[in-house]
């Protein structure tokens, strides 16, 4: 991990479209996360694909194979939630088998978001999926009859391989600006509109062909009560609000310094271009009632938004722009790494960005996507989305073990892989302090979340790198 200019720099997708139909890049805001884009005529084969990293550029070729093994899912303790849609405290009620249900979200906050997609030409999204609270863990609180759950997007009928599973107009999402290295630049964009909204201070001015203005006419107030609150569980678990102790307790010094870095970056974006404007204007940057100035954390909340749940995705074609996208509906989805579905769409005035099945898709079915394309670590997770993804076999921690050894496979990219020699030198003296054994009885008696999902991190990455020894 170099700094942040090296760290934020986003990659620039090239697609091959000879004897193709498609002319749409999603990139998402950072290097490390890449999202494959397959036409859907390759969608409809058996082909199977590769997606080929370099430094800067991502040739990406066809599918993943259809069929693969089905892999044990374990919980995270303290950093189990897994993604955009998650909804920290939420519960699913338990049938009388046992086996948790899972029913639309028919809430009020919900029932305005889907009155809110259909009022902007989405409506048909609606007769394909839904929001629902999808059941985590394997059994439910004792005695309670409950059991914790997750907020999704669920198939409400059967999708066929190469449909559109989401399909949303470009005018629908909320366009950040031009693609940079900086997410606190978007960052102070969407923590302006989102004042505007819950301060009730009203609409503003259209935004032009592109959408980069930040105010708009239309009432965006559904969606962003959609989004995960401020200082809520979810942000929570990101290294950008960890303790001192919790960032000591990763044993990990580059996360630990790339996350004051970027806490350092905020900062000094919110004393230039934020506070001096809430200081002169009743009309921004004002929180709940109107009158209640914000404070430099509520920007760090924005840039978590910004680098948990922001889609780069390239605007005209030859051009070479690109743009910043919340996407409503799209961002809603979890994260599963072995998900074939894949994203699509141009930042376009009458664009369509959409999720493609990448197989057939049952009824009452999650419907996931993959965030980091497959390749991020857990360095990655943690920091950037608040979770640590061991939904699968510990592919995210051996990214981290084998980029920390030096090892780097054809096509891996993690945040370590940019780390230099000394770095990954104090990374490894770090880890080593203590051992395993060590680490799981000090996690039996943590309480803190953070602390907590700090230790599963570096117990997750020594059995990884354990491994790699073997």
């Amino acid at each position: 991990m170099l700094g942040l200019s090296n760290y934020y720099l986003a990659l620039a997708v090239t697609i091959l479209l000879a004897a193709v139909n498609v002319s749409v890049a999603f990139v998402p805001l950072h290097a490390h996360h890449v999202v494959s884009v397959i036409p859907q005529s390759t969608l409809r084969s058996d082909a199977t694909a590769t997606a080929t990293c370099r430094t800067r550029k991502c040739q990406l070729q066809m599918a993943k194979k259809a069929a693969k093994k089905k892999k044990k899912k374990t919980s995270a303790g303290g950093g189990s939630l897994k993604g955009f849609g998650s909804s920290a405290g939420a519960a699913a009620t338990s049938g009388s088998s046992g086996s948790a249900t899972v029913e639309i979200d028919r809430s009020r906050a919900a029932l305005a978001f889907y009155d809110y997609i259909e009022r902007n030409g989405a409506g048909d999204n609606l007769k394909r999926v839904a929001l629902a609270q999808f059941p985590i863990g394997e059994e439910g609180d004792a005695g309670t009859g409950t059991t914790n759950s997750i907020r999704g997007v669920m198939a409400q009928r059967p999708i066929q391989k190469g449909d559109a599973i989401i399909d949303i107009p470009y005018e629908l999402a909320l366009n950040l600006g031009r693609e940079s290295s900086d997410p606190t630049l978007p960052a102070v964009n969407l923590l302006q509109e989102y004042c505007r909204w819950i301060s009730g201070k009203g609409d503003g001015d259209q935004a032009d062909d592109n959408g980069s203005a930040a105010r708009r006419k239309r009432n965006d107030g559904p969606y962003f009560e959609m989004l995960p609150k401020y200082m809520g569980e979810d942000c929570l678990g990101s290294t950008d609000f960890f303790s001192d102790e919790a960032l000591d307790a990763l044993q990990c010094p580059p996360i630990k310094d790339e996350t004051l870095r970027r806490r350092e970056t905020t900062m000094a974006r919110f004393e230039r271009d934020v506070e001096p404007m809430a200081q002169i204007s009743s009309n921004m940057y004002r929180w709940d009632d109107g009158t209640t100035p914000i404070e430099a954390s509520h920007l760090q909340w924005a840039v978590w938004l910004i680098t948990s749940r922001v889609l780069t995705v390239q605007g005209e074609e030859g051009t070479g722009v690109s743009y910043r996208l919340m996407i409503p509906l799209i961002d809603m989805c979890n994260h599963d790494r072995d998900s074939p579905h894949v994203l699509t769409g141009r930042a376009v005035k009458g664009g369509r960005l959409k999720i493609l099945a990448g197989r057939n898709v049952a009824a009452g079915e999650q419907i996931n996507i993959c965030y980091g394309g497959g390749v991020a670590g857990n360095d990655r997770f943690i920091q950037d989305y608040g979770f640590l993804d061991t939904f699968d076999d510990g592919t995210a921690f051996d990214l981290v073990a084998k980029t920390l050894e030096g090892i780097q496979e054809f096509g891996s990219r993690s945040s370590a892989l940019s780390m230099s020699n000394s770095d990954k030198a104090a990374a490894l003296e770090a880890l080593g302090s203590t051992s395993i054994t060590d680490d799981e009885k000090e996690l039996a008696k943590a309480r803190e979340r953070d602390v907590r999902a700090a230790i599963e991190f570096r117990i997750g990455v020594k059995k990884a790198l354990e491994r790699l020894a073997r």
